[in-house]
């Protein structure tokens, strides 16, 4: 073989490496799209109206400091939602207003009422 078809050759080969790296690329760009559209569908968009009642997420809580206290503060009332979820709140009790992602807010539900249906002693046999 000569020098002029070996280059000839090695060109051709970096062609289709080249090509095999792209379409190993646009096989990972097409599945990660599907992936994130798919993620995407999943997540549920939570919509506040003015004046619902919600709790605020507590991000900075330390970990060790209760194993069993709630991460959630409030209840606060939301006053004006924005565009990309961003939303204003008031604290009840201040009255202090204040703008947070809508992603760390959650419904807050009061007026529950606890109903005993039905209360068995431990120490009751039924046969």
């Amino acid at each position: 073989m000569n020098l002029k078809e070996a280059g000839l050759n090695r060109k051709l080969q970096m062609q289709e490496l080249e090509e095999i790296r792209r379409d190993a690329y646009d096989t990972s760009w097409n599945y990660k799209t599907k992936i994130k559209a798919s993620h995407d569908n999943r997540i549920s968009r939570k919509h506040f109206k003015v004046g619902d009642k919600v709790l605020l997420f507590d991000s900075h809580l330390k970990l060790f400091l209760g194993k069993l206290r709630s991460r959630w503060i409030g209840p606060f009332i939301v006053e004006h939602n924005y565009p990309y979820g961003a939303v204003d709140i008031r604290n009840i009790d201040i009255g202090k207003q204040f703008k947070v992602n809508g992603h760390r807010l959650k419904p807050f539900y009061e007026g529950f009422t606890v109903k005993v249906v039905e209360e068995i002693p431990l120490d009751h046999h039924p046969f």
